[in-house]
């Protein structure tokens, strides 16, 4: 975590890198920052970036004893989304759908690249978590629903934490939402917190792990099925990463992120990156498990309405190389 008063101190490796005087790539292949001594990262374990405090990392640097950070929590530290996740006693990908509540999304702070949040807008959060205390009035007919679509995945996550066996018509009732709304946003939980369990206890299938958390084993087809997907996405979650760097440091995107990822159809896994940069050679790349990389034609809607395979032409190429062609490839092959 970056404790309180300290996010002006965060380095990125590639700080580190620049403070050196050397190319980040230069500065991974040689990992001084694991010589016995070196500061340890501020970030949680398990962090794709890794940041550091500045203050430690001068002193070390200068052969000087490197200072302490405070150890007493303080509402003012900033967490990432594991540190948040372990809080409040969900799962870190769980997190992603609580922090799309109004007041997170508010609270919400990049540091190092980033997301961060309070503690104490975690813990105001937690603290006013309804569950299953807090039931909502029933859809009327002929009406839209009731809730604003953005904040059904943090409502429902609220039911299922209070009832692993809820159905999609009780949530309807509860929320007063459209059936789908409700059983779409139940599905892609419950696959997520099957996925987590799966990767908690890798000797489980996706429907032994359904068991163990409580599915109704007649409500939870879909969400197994999705929660394969899910783990491919998340096994090919590294290389994805990879390929945005390389193409950040190609100078094709302004922000070094990973791509959009994607479900259509709940059975695969697909891909977007935005190329924001001025010198892009195309507005977008699309990755699918299927085929591997292609160009996207729109940076607001790279990726076809279901998933659909575009053919070639009219912008749209298709990258030679496999499903996962080396980042720097996947560079050559875009460069004009």
């Amino acid at each position: 975590m970056i404790r309180a008063g300290r996010q002006h101190l965060v380095r990125t490796l590639a700080d580190l890198a620049a403070q050196q005087g050397v190319g980040i790539d230069h500065y991974t292949r040689l990992k001084p920052y694991d010589a016995p001594g070196f500061p340890k990262p501020i970030s949680s374990k398990g962090s794709r970036l890794r940041l550091y405090d500045g203050e430690q990392v001068d002193a070390y640097l200068l052969g000087k004893p490197v200072p302490p950070l405070p150890e007493t929590d303080d509402d003012g530290d900033l967490l990432d989304r594991r540190e948040c996740a372990a809080l409040i006693g969900v799962a870190p990908d769980s997190w992603k759908t609580y922090k799309n509540d109004p007041a997170l999304t508010a609270a919400r702070i990049e540091a190092g690249g980033v997301e961060h949040w309070p503690r104490h807008a975690v813990r105001t959060f937690q603290a006013g978590r309804p569950g299953n205390a807090a039931p909502k009035p029933g859809r009327p007919r002929n009406t839209g629903d009731q809730v604003p679509r953005d904040q059904v995945p943090v409502l429902v996550a609220e039911l299922l934490d209070a009832d692993p066996t809820i159905s999609a018509a009780t949530v309807t009732e509860r929320l007063g939402v459209h059936r789908n709304t409700g059983q779409d946003a139940l599905t892609r939980l419950r696959a997520d917190r099957i996925a987590d369990h799966i990767e908690a206890h890798p000797t489980l299938t996706p429907t032994e792990a359904a068991t163990a958390l409580g599915y109704p084993a007649g409500q939870v087809r879909r969400a197994t099925a999705r929660a394969e997907v899910v783990l491919r996405a998340r096994h090919a979650g590294p290389y994805l990463t990879d390929v945005a760097t390389a193409l950040h440091r190609a100078g094709w995107t302004t922000v070094e992120a990973a791509p959009e990822v994607q479900f259509p159809g709940d059975d695969r896994v697909v891909a977007a990156l935005v190329l924001d940069g001025d010198r892009a050679p195309v507005p977008a790349v699309v990755w699918d498990e299927r085929y591997g990389w292609r160009t996207g034609t729109s940076r607001r809607h790279p990726i076809t309405k279901g998933g659909v395979r575009p053919s070639e032409g009219e912008g749209v190429r298709y990258l030679a190389g496999g499903i996962t062609p080396p980042p720097g490839a996947v560079v050559a092959a875009l460069t004009p």
